[in-house]
């Protein structure tokens, strides 16, 4: 990267380029690391490198895992009938924190957003219609972020499982418009499962 920079400043700006971590919080990080043992600073060098080796996406629902099929989709005492849909593989463990739902996971790997140039082809929408006729799922509960995106992409799966003799229902208001199942508190989480309507 060595433009001119020391090694600090392209730690910070490597670290700057995080979700949510901005130039002050990726300074702050940079010498948190130099000030701790260099022990610390190989191991967290060791993870991230061999990160993308141990951790791949589950055949099945899409979710991350070091085992393929994941342990969700391998365990007999979940409810193989109730599938939950999500836009990213991270929001699944969201939703397992907050122990309320105990059925299967899809994840459709985005959400339709035609500006973005995310159409529906792009999703993993075909393996998830090939999940509910494949697998005797007679519920898919939508746990799609309510945003413009969230609600576009809710439509597009409801008319295109509308033939299906499947139960299609989206997770209760609780969800704040507008926001992110990543920060969603568990209470709120638990009320929007128990309380998810009928599409």
């Amino acid at each position: 990267m060595n433009n001119g920079l020391n090694a600090l400043d392209e730690l910070i700006i490597l670290l700057s380029k995080l979700p949510g971590i901005g130039r002050k919080s990726a300074g702050r990080m940079a010498y948190h690391i130099l000030d701790a043992d260099p022990l610390y600073a190989r191991m967290l060098a060791g993870g991230i490198a061999g990160i993308h080796e141990r951790i791949k996406h589950c055949s099945v629902c899409g979710s991350f895992t070091e085992d393929d099929p994941c342990p969700v989709c391998t365990d007999s005492g979940r409810d193989s009938a109730l599938l939950c849909v999500v836009e990213k593989a991270q929001d699944v463990r969201v939703i397992e924190e907050s122990r309320e739902f105990h059925g299967r996971f899809h994840v459709l790997g985005g959400l339709i957003a035609p500006l973005e140039g995310i159409s529906p082809g792009k999703l993993s929408i075909g393996s998830l219609i090939s999940r509910i006729r494949g697998e005797g799922i007679t519920e898919i509960i939508l746990a799609l972020n309510p945003t413009v995106e969230g609600d576009t992409t809710a439509l597009y799966l409801q008319k295109v499982l509308k033939d299906s003799n499947v139960i299609i229902s989206r997770l209760a208001s609780g969800l704040p418009v507008g926001g992110d199942l990543e920060y969603t508190d568990r209470l709120t989480l638990s009320r929007s499962f128990r309380g998810r309507v009928r599409l």
